[in-house]
């Protein structure tokens, strides 16, 4: 499998599961997130995905968009992965409503199918 597809098929890994998290939060407060265990767990893992398959994006694609903060995207999979129990909720509810929102604008739209 070559880059170009490499790319297109992990973006649209990352865009289905930032739109999932986005679908299934919207207008919740940090209160009713974490209120949700299952919902919490679910976007946990969601994030940890994402992050996942940015790291499998080519070097060439992450450098063409600079602007993504692509460490913060690992370094947010890394803790909770490693601090799972410890999560702080407050920084997952505000990477929900501002960041994810920012990262879907700056990935290119969803190939089809």
């Amino acid at each position: 499998m070559d880059n170009q597809k490499a790319d297109e098929y992990y973006i649209r890994r990352m865009v289905t599961d930032l739109k999932f998290i986005l679908d299934h939060t919207a207008e919740l407060s940090q209160a009713e997130l974490e209120a949700n265990e299952v919902l919490t767990d679910s976007v946990l893992f969601r994030l940890i995905q994402v992050s996942e398959n940015a790291d499998k994006l080519s070097s060439s694609f992450r450098d063409q968009r600079a602007g993504i903060p692509w460490r913060a995207i690992k370094g947010l999979r890394n803790r909770i992965v490693h601090e799972y129990g410890k999560v702080d909720l407050s920084v997952v509810h505000d990477a929900v409503q501002k960041d994810i929102p920012e990262l879907l604008r700056a990935l290119p739209p969803e190939p089809p199918r």
